[in-house]
């Protein structure tokens, strides 16, 4: 299954409800899908009316063992008492086989996803990231990536240049952007990040709300990076309503764990860093149905002038001042 299209042609609704049988689960209702892409995310009820969410991890993307490190970082966290959704044990596993596809039970929260915009869960969102990067400070994954902006970075352009989508009028522009970021980004002088285990996709949508507190959903991404890759993510807006969130993150965030305030001048590097590499892994990906079925507009010349355009920005915001913070941060 090295080919991208054909990732998941066996895993069918007969396949998946014989995974779920092969660990005793049997559900009642059907499989409803969720929003994801990398994986196959499903939610249902079983016969005893217990709520689950399945996943079923692309194949090849991640070893055993690196699933495996993700499932044990979970469980650190949720023994911290940390809220989050973790894999559940049956028959004393987490990840389960079958069919050749790694899979994982999860309960369903039940819950709703954090709004871009709501400025009033930040504090608590902030509370709860102190908490899992005071765990992940102590944690150290072996198996599990490095967070590496250079080697990133030089991955992603590599893609692109197999990339048949980029107009053939801004072709020029567009690698001579991307060079330009590469070279400023590399000679920018940056402090020194410590890394630690994060959650590695810490945007809104990675995070629940139950009842007013938050919950951390999706370790897929889980890796040694530094703290603030899992804080800027939850920004948007200007920069005025940029610091406003950041400062209401951060005031939550102090109260659990210190957070290394000279790592914000690396927030608009990795921005850059996600601008180009989520625009690779879509072109990666492209040959996956999912792909081409939620992300149409990837194709079109409009999408690619815009991107360009974005990248240009962003040569002006890294020669910019960071986010600078109240003394008492």
């Amino acid at each position: 299954m090295s080919n991208t299209s054909q990732t998941y042609q066996k895993l069918t609704p007969e396949c998946q409800l014989d995974a779920l049988a092969s660990i005793g689960i049997y559900p009642e209702t059907g499989l409803l899908a969720l929003n994801s892409y990398e994986n196959r995310v499903f939610s249902f009820t079983d016969e005893h009316q217990q709520r689950y969410v399945v996943k079923f991890y692309r194949p090849e993307r991640w070893t055993e063992h690196q699933l495996l490190e993700d499932h044990t970082f979970s469980k650190k966290l949720s023994e911290a008492g940390i809220k989050l959704s973790a894999p559940l044990e049956v028959d004393g596993k987490t990840l389960h086989s079958f069919a050749g596809y790694f899979f994982a039970l999860f309960e369903n929260l039940s819950a709703r996803s954090l709004a871009v915009d709501d400025v009033d869960s930040l504090y608590d969102v902030g509370i709860a990231l102190g908490k899992l990067h005071k765990v992940g400070a102590q944690h150290q994954f072996s198996e599990r990536p490095t967070l590496s902006i250079d080697s990133t970075i030089k991955t992603s352009i590599d893609t692109l240049k197999g990339c048949q989508f980029i107009p053939k009028s801004i072709q020029s522009d567009v690698f001579q952007t991307l060079q330009d970021l590469h070279y400023k980004i590399t000679t920018k002088k940056l402090p020194k990040l410590t890394m630690i285990a994060i959650h590695g996709d810490a945007h809104a949508s990675n995070i629940l709300l139950k009842e007013g507190q938050p919950y951390w959903v999706d370790f897929d991404d889980c890796k040694m990076g530094p703290a603030v890759q899992d804080v800027w993510m939850l920004l948007n807006g200007d920069r005025n309503e940029q610091l406003l969130q950041i400062s209401m993150i951060l005031e939550g965030y102090q109260e659990e764990y210190e957070f290394e305030t000279e790592q914000l001048a690396y927030i608009e590097v990795l921005r850059t860093l996600r601008m180009i590499n989520y625009a690779a892994w879509i072109n990666n990906r492209w040959e996956d149905p999912a792909f081409s079925r939620n992300f149409p507009w990837f194709i079109t010349e409009q999408y690619w002038k815009e991107w360009l355009q974005s990248l240009q920005q962003q040569l002006v915001l890294l020669d910019e001042a960071p986010i600078m913070l109240q003394p008492h941060y």
